[in-house]
């Protein structure tokens, strides 16, 4: 599609075009230069529309200044959040991996350029980075042309990237081609997942037993991971195809799922549909379909979705599940390996896997009255999929408190529909109750899915978790659902402040002040994740005299008292504890 000049300064020059704030564009198609048609949107949001035949080699070319800039993300940044040279940073996204959204930021977190494919399900190659012959930030975003207009939605310099994606994200909202696929209640509470608390070593009578001490502490899903089919034994994919019940594991997996269900809890199973091993009784059937390895399940292949065969089989296995067994839906694996067969010459993956998926999606929403449950994962969590899942997981990162923020707060900041889950929760079984805590509280932002055995846990990580997800319940409408800002991605999110109405949170994991507006926002609530036993407060428009509760990790009170506050104060708050404000009437 392009030249093979190494960085983006020895491609054929380009006229290029100022489009909002310092941000330029050029257009070429098929190698030539255009000029690109823009047009103004609401909210402050402009759009480029590119117009080209069918198969046509697009390219747009952003780029902006350097000024302070410190960070670029993307969706699928994972750790490389600082500025790549342009001869460095290369992504390929699709409908099931990543998506093309970036925003370029500097220190003080205010955006330099924030950017975002309309179509989130075209397949497009970004080479972005510092340009160090043109000492400015580039992104070059190539594609294939469908033939329909291809528009790029830009948005204007705001504080921070969590304020300019906001508007990206009611804009995709308003303009996808099919609506997001709403979300069952179940799906907005605490989750619990066999997979770190069981592994393969799942079995019915376990998973009834931690079922009921969930359901006490004020989970409503249940997920069964890799281990209830036959052949899921030990780890590697080599029997993966059929999609059949252990039966020494699971006697009988409809009768079980009722009596977790009769509990009050809705209950969905794990597979991985498009994964096909040598030792599956489908692998005659279906090997020829299926003739490259899967990168990343060791033992299986990869079912190519661009054969009906494959999709007819696909839909198969997952009706017959949710049908034959009761489900609420399905933990959807492995999609990302579709991309394996993307840029072979032959059809689109990406338009196969919408259509597979859309298949999946109105099979389930026929089978479960109350909607189906449909777990994705990182990184297929782009804009494209909130029309076939509604549960969009963090990838694995077992114990991993930090890696789960992040994740957590990536995903949550192009989620356009559904609700972010954390990825499954461990801790030490011996550990002490604060770190147990500081586990829940890296993902209070999201639902939190547990993942440890319950009936094993010490009586003080019982008190933690039960304290923990009580405050989960009541902080939600705040840190889930309201106005949330987590910082700067490269600073990994050090403190998530979020506000509704008169409340007020902020989740504090690193020795940072913590800004609190007690006049426009009395309520306020401080989450002490870091690993000291204190807090510091900047308050704004005092003095203020408040009222102050403080809790440890157990929700034991450990002081409460009333104090005037004004501009920089140090309060008490055990690590891994909550201090909760109410200010006076003024």
């Amino acid at each position: 599609m392009t030249s093979n000049a190494v960085t983006t300064a020895e491609r054929p020059p380009a006229r290029s075009y100022r489009l909002l704030d310092q941000v330029r564009a050029a257009v070429l198609i098929d190698g030539v230069s255009r000029a690109p048609a823009v047009r103004a949107l609401p909210g402050g949001l402009h759009a480029l529309d590119v117009t080209a035949p069918e198969g046509a080699a697009v390219e747009i070319r952003l780029s902006t200044p350097l000024r302070d800039a410190v960070g670029y993300w993307y969706p699928d940044c994972g750790w490389q959040r600082a500025l790549p040279p342009d001869w460095a940073g290369a992504l390929d996204t699709s409908l099931v991996r990543g998506a093309a959204i970036g925003c370029l930021y500097e220190t003080s977190g205010a955006t330099l350029l924030t950017f975002a494919a309309e179509d989130q399900s075209a397949e497009i190659r970004t080479v972005f980075g510092v340009s160090e012959q043109h000492k400015r930030f580039v992104a070059h975003l190539e594609l294939a042309s469908s033939g329909e207009p291809f528009t790029l939605i830009l948005a204007p310099r705001s504080g921070s990237p969590a304020a300019a994606l906001r508007g990206v994200r009611r804009h995709l909202v308003a303009t996808a081609p099919t609506a997001p696929l709403p979300l069952p209640a179940a799906g907005r509470t605490p989750a619990y997942s066999t997979w770190y608390s069981f592994g393969q070593q799942v079995t019915a009578q376990g998973v009834e037993r931690e079922a009921r001490l969930a359901k006490d502490l004020g989970c409503g899903l249940v997920i069964l991971d890799d281990g209830w089919q036959r052949g899921g034994k030990e780890r590697g994919y080599a029997w993966a195809g059929d999609w059949t019940v252990d039966t020494e594991k699971f006697p009988d997996l409809a009768g079980h799922v009722r009596t977790v269900r009769d509990l009050g809890l809705a209950y969905i199973a794990w597979l991985g549909p498009l994964l096909l091993g040598p030792a599956s009784p489908q692998w005659d059937r279906l090997s020829k379909y299926a003739p490259v390895p899967s990168p990343t399940a060791p033992g299986a292949h990869v079912l190519d979705p661009r054969h009906p065969e494959v999709r007819a089989h696909v839909v198969d296995v997952c009706t017959r599940l949710v049908a034959d067994h009761g489900l609420d839906g399905l933990k959807l694996d492995f999609l990302d390996d579709a991309t394996v067969y993307a840029g072979d010459g032959g059809a689109g993956v990406t338009t196969a896997m919408a259509t597979l998926l859309g298949c999946i999606r109105d099979a389930l929403v026929e089978l479960c009255p109350a909607g189906p449950l449909i777990e994705l994962r990182q990184p297929y969590l782009g804009p494209g999929m909130s029309a076939y899942g509604n549960l969009l997981r963090a990838t694995d990162c077992p114990a991993d408190a930090t890696a789960n923020r992040v994740r957590t707060i990536d995903a949550a900041l192009t989620a356009t529909g559904g609700a972010v889950h954390s990825d499954m929760l461990m801790w030490d079984p011996e550990g002490e109750p604060e770190w147990a805590a500081r586990q829940i509280l890296s993902v209070l932002h999201a639902v939190p899915q547990l993942s440890c055995l319950l009936e094993r846990l010490t009586s003080d990580q019982r008190e933690t978790v039960a304290f923990w997800l009580r405050q989960w319940k009541r902080l939600a409408p705040v840190l889930v659902d309201g106005e949330w800002e987590p910082g700067r991605p490269d600073e990994l999110y050090p403190v998530v402040r979020a506000h509704a109405g008169r409340h007020q949170v902020a989740v504090v994991h690193a020795d940072r002040p913590v800004t609190l507006d007690l006049r426009r926002h009395p309520q306020a609530d401080l989450v002490n994740a870091t690993g000291t036993d204190g807090l510091v407060c900047v308050v704004q428009g005092g003095p203020v005299e408040a009222g102050i509760t403080a809790y440890d990790a157990r929700g034991r009170v450990t002081g409460s008292w009333v104090r005037s506050l004004d501009g920089p104060v140090a309060l008490k708050v055990p690590r891994s504890g909550l201090l909760s404000l109410l200010a006076a009437h003024h």
